[in-house]
């Protein structure tokens, strides 16, 4: 409550002036919505409201009771308004009703009824609108709140539709954009929805919401809503972190952005670009300046020890006055001291924590440099010390924050910087240990890691056996947008083909390097593929893979004198190999299936693969096609895996 209390005085400094309160710990607000409050808890909502006067913030009292209210029961329609009476008691003169993450299946009372989920919602909300007045503001969240929920789209939504056609008109309409965390919200989904809707949202933003992963925070800036949304909105409110004190940038960088040309302060222009800003960016609003002036606000707090409950004279640590100073010796340690937080660490800190769907540019080139340098085994030692210069910042930037005089905010961060300061000690062990600058470490490379050493618990372990999950990390091996091309392959490839074997200086060629181990070279020696049975995949810097194959592997090892067995269910061989710069799946997918469809076609009726031991990549590749097993043959080398499909 003191957290609140103090939100609604930056609110009033930085311009704000709207609060909804619906905390998932006011069980009343949603679990047990019908009781009503204890006068020891009236007591703590009605100052908190009085507050929000004070500072001139509109205190919006939301109830959430679509768990198990019967839309049809009049007994519940009274006590839901019974509920918000005396909520109005408290001095609240505004109101919001919540529908949201809630069951759509209609209990049979209500079947009976409304003809639909939306009808039953509207008929109560509409009801309960009129019972309190009709207030100025009255916020209604669908059910169907983002455009990823609306079947079969928000145009064609027959949920949407009727509450837009018998929502009554003073009642505003809660939306949180395409998705749940919405990365962009454009003026063309707004304007779609406010068609539909017949009145203009008002955008519930989850953009720095963090409660649905307790190793994330974010403190980016406000950014990618254009500021042309704001004429065509009835308003904007964020829901942020869980973590009060962290929210700073998030409320003070949404504070800049409602303050840019055309919104409710209008004309004047508060943000000016900045030569290094993104190209095509919002005119009028610079999210990278707006988060240096957010910073540059809350560097002064952390710096302050004058905090609700706190002396504005008392040190976070004291010694005993009698205590005398220690002063090490010649050959003593140095005193270990933190020098005062800087802009440039809180810089670090909002970069390392910054949106969900973006890191900041110092994470993402610490992920690069990371990326680049375990691939890399030559001419990599400049690159190496930049790296080990950007984690001792974060380590410097962790100690300056611990020492900071702010304690409060300090206990806000602390798990998350302790966090990634574990992460980044690890990376700068492994990177250490490939240069040679230090003996393998037990926490880089173990099966057996201790229990720091790796994230996630049971939620994690769920996550990862979902499909999908790999793939959803903000750092993405690059190309991304590759464009690759197809073709089959013909003789004058063989010189290519040496090019990606050989010639390449990474030491990445040699471990992705998939060739047939029992026969010889195909392309590349004695033996070309059968005839239709090669393809090429090239991008825009050339070749960067093959797909060979041999009908009848019996007939050329006979010919090239290979005595061990070979899988009679499977006579034909297929050999594949890819570039290091090709990191996406797809084209080796198409491909290798595309290859397959030809030796079938050209008579053969299974075919197998022989990899290196080591190659995880191609190991992986195969089997998650589903339909490769492995092999075992008679005198198969030991550092050989055999792999093989019916056709």
């Amino acid at each position: 409550m003191e957290q609140r209390t103090e939100l609604f005085q930056r609110e009033q400094k930085w311009g704000l002036n709207t609060y909804l309160y619906a905390p998932k710990d006011d069980y009343k607000h949603r679990m047990y919505w019908r009781d009503l409050y204890s006068p020891e808890e009236a007591e703590k909502l009605v100052a908190l409201i009085t507050a929000a006067k004070k500072n001139g913030v509109d205190f919006i009292y939301a109830i959430s009771p679509g768990l198990d209210i019967t839309f049809s029961n009049p007994k519940e329609v009274a006590t839901l308004k019974r509920k918000l009476d005396q909520v109005s008691g408290f001095g609240c003169s505004s109101f919001s009703l919540l529908f949201d993450d809630i069951e759509t299946e209609m209990c049979p009372a209500d079947k009976q009824a409304f003809s639909s989920f939306a009808h039953a919602q509207v008929a109560v909300t509409n009801e309960v609108f009129k019972h309190l007045g009709q207030p100025d503001t009255f916020l209604f969240c669908p059910t169907d709140y983002c455009a990823a929920f609306c079947t079969p789209n928000v145009s064609q939504s027959a949920y949407l539709h009727t509450v837009g056609e018998n929502l009554l008109p003073g009642i505003d309409v809660l939306w949180t954009g395409p998705k749940v965390v919405s990365h962009h919200i454009t003026v063309e989904s707004i304007v779609e929805v406010s068609s539909v809707l017949k009145r203009a949202p008002v955008i519930w933003d989850n953009i720095h919401a963090n409660d649905y992963d307790p190793q994330r925070i974010f403190m980016g800036p406000y950014k990618d809503r254009p500021t042309d949304l704001i004429p065509k909105l009835r308003g904007v409110l964020t829901n942020p972190n869980c973590e009060y004190y962290p929210n700073f940038v998030a409320i003070h960088t949404l504070a800049t952005w409602c303050r840019s040309e055309g919104g409710r302060v209008g004309g004047q222009r508060d943000v000016e670009m900045t030569g290094d800003d993104e190209a095509g960016s919002d005119p009028c609003y610079s999210p990278k300046r707006a988060l240096t002036l957010a910073l540059t606000d809350w560097l002064q707090e952390f710096l302050s020890t004058d905090q609700p409950g706190e002396s504005s004279d008392e040190e976070p640590m004291q010694t005993d006055v009698g205590d005398p100073v220690y002063v090490p010796g010649s050959g003593d340690n140095p005193l270990f001291t933190a020098e005062p937080l800087t802009l440039d660490d809180l810089q670090l800190l909002s970069e390392l924590f910054y949106l969900p769907y973006e890191h900041g540019s110092t994470a993402r080139t610490m992920l690069t440099e990371l990326d680049w340098l375990k691939a890399h085994r030559e001419a990599w030692r400049s690159r190496a010390k930049c790296f080990d210069v950007m984690c001792v910042a974060v380590f410097t930037m962790f100690n300056r924050l611990s020492n900071a005089p702010n304690r409060s905010i300090l206990y806000d961060l602390y798990n998350y910087i302790c966090d990634i300061k574990s992460g980044v000690t690890l990376a700068r062990a492994y990177v250490k240990q490939l240069g040679g600058q230090s003996r393998p470490s037990a926490q880089v490379m173990t099966d057996d890691p201790e229990p720091w050493g790796f994230r996630g618990g049971l939620s994690g372990e769920f996550q990862r056996m979902l499909p999908c999950h790999g793939n959803r990390d903000l750092f993405r091996h690059p190309p991304m947008t590759s464009v690759y091309s197809i073709r089959p392959f013909c003789p004058e490839d063989k010189v290519s083909y040496f090019n990606i074997s050989t010639t390449d200086s990474d030491i990445s060629v040699k471990i992705y390097e998939t060739v047939p181990l029992s026969l010889p070279r195909l392309a590349g020696g004695q033996l070309s593929p059968s005839p239709n049975c090669g393809l090429v995949l090239e991008d825009e810097r050339g070749v960067c893979g093959y797909a060979l194959g041999l009908t009848d592997t019996t007939a050329a090892a006979l010919n090239n004198q290979v005595t061990r067995a070979l899988p009679g269910d499977f006579p034909s061989l297929v050999t594949m190999q890819l570039h290091p710069r090709v990191t996406d799946p797809a084209p080796a997918r198409r491909m290798i299936g595309s290859l397959l469809s030809l030796m079938k076609t050209s008579g053969s009726r299974g075919v197998f693969c022989e990899l290196r031991q080591g190659d995880r990549r191609m190991f992986d590749f195969y089997s998650k096609l589903g339909s490769f097993t492995t092999l075992k043959m008679a005198g198969q080398p030991q550092d050989v895996i055999a792999m093989g499909t019916s056709l």
